[in-house]
């Protein structure tokens, strides 16, 4: 009887155990980048940078998974790092890293490092490597990099809630606030998130962020449209809208996507190709800081899991900033950057 009572004890436990189990999973990205980046101040060319750089792109890895609470409710949880396989830094960095709940008539919680709400409603960017490049929004002080408008980041200190799925209601709504731990909460933030997609080739979307981002205020539009569903066309079209508004800026800045994929159906695995073009005005707040990018490029599926990627574009900045020695009025000039790359992706 013992025996028994001690089998069935471990026959439980093993089961318990493999609910609980996580889920490995992770990618890493490797290519190789032609570069080509100028700058010319007020002194002349400050800047002119020529070579091939080895870069890993948002290569990472992570724990993920569930175990069920009650009969509606279960508890979820992911921890992910993002690390450069290619040795130019060393270490490891929180991605989105949460502890959470969900449940059948509440929704889903999520509470740690999360990606801000502004993501929710992103499903235009198509570019990928080195130019999925959006958020760099300012020369860092020895580089001369390709600037973008701001964009979504991973916020600490971050709870979001995702809204159930209600019949009839094609809408995914999330609700995000982080508390300002470091400075005492003096600037927590805020934001919301509304994705409308029936599942008939359209989707429309719209956010509000509040000193999550940046310092100050974001409201994103975002439309796709999937010409296959309605003729013969098989392009995905996408466009995307964004203001915002820098406490310490004196100008906002504004900026739009425009995007389009198209499947390639001549080749043995899938394929498409793509472009973008970005175009920001008054970068971080500054007055009369612009930028435009045009970005073309293709991926093939060996299979599922395993992309080569294949991309080329040009990022022009005007009356930038670039300020490599440090002066108290950095130096504004006309920034021109460009990257031709190729690389192959590695998904678990």
């Amino acid at each position: 009887m013992k025996k028994l009572l001690l089998a069935t004890a471990i026959a439980a436990l093993s089961v318990s155990a493999a609910n609980a189990a996580p889920t490995l999973y992770g990618k890493a990205f490797l290519a190789a980048d032609y570069v080509n980046a100028e700058f010319d101040g007020p002194a002349g060319n400050m800047y002119d940078e020529d070579t091939v750089e080895i870069n890993s792109h948002a290569s990472r890895i992570g724990l993920k998974g569930s175990e069920a609470m009650t009969a509606n409710t279960d508890v979820i949880y992911q921890l992910e790092y993002g690390t450069r396989i290619d040795g130019d830094s060393n270490g490891f960095t929180n991605r989105d890293t949460f502890l959470g709940v969900v449940n059948k008539q509440f929704g889903e919680f999520r509470v740690g490092k999360n990606q801000s709400s502004l993501a929710r409603i992103d499903n235009v960017v198509v570019n990928q490597g080195y130019w999925d490049n959006l958020g760099q929004t300012q020369n860092e002080s020895e580089v001369v990099s390709a600037l973008n408008m701001a964009d979504s980041n991973r916020i600490p200190s971050s709870i979001i809630w995702t809204a159930p799925k209600y019949d009839g209601l094609p809408l995914e709504i999330s609700a995000m606030y982080s508390s300002d731990d470091a400075n005492g909460n003096d600037n927590s933030g805020f934001g919301v998130a509304a994705l409308f997609d029936q599942g008939t080739g359209f989707t429309a979307g719209l956010a509000y962020d509040k000193d999550q981002n940046i310092e100050g205020d974001i409201i994103r539009g975002t439309a796709t449209v999937d010409l296959a569903k309605f003729m013969a066309a098989p392009i995905r079209l996408g466009a995307l809208y964004q203001v915002a508004d820098y406490d310490y800026g004196s100008s906002k800045e504004k900026g739009f996507v425009i995007s389009g994929e198209m499947p390639l159906t001549n080749f043995a695995r899938p394929a498409s190709v793509y472009a973008q073009y970005n175009n920001t005005s008054n970068l971080d707040g500054l007055d009369d800081a612009d930028s435009d990018q045009i970005v073309v490029g293709g991926k093939y599926f060996y299979k599922d899991n395993i992309i080569a990627h294949a991309y080329a574009g040009m990022n022009k900045a005007d009356n930038v900033p670039y300020n490599p020695a440090n002066l108290a009025i950095a130096p504004r000039g006309d920034a021109e950057v460009l990257v031709i790359g190729t690389g192959l992706e590695y998904k678990f």
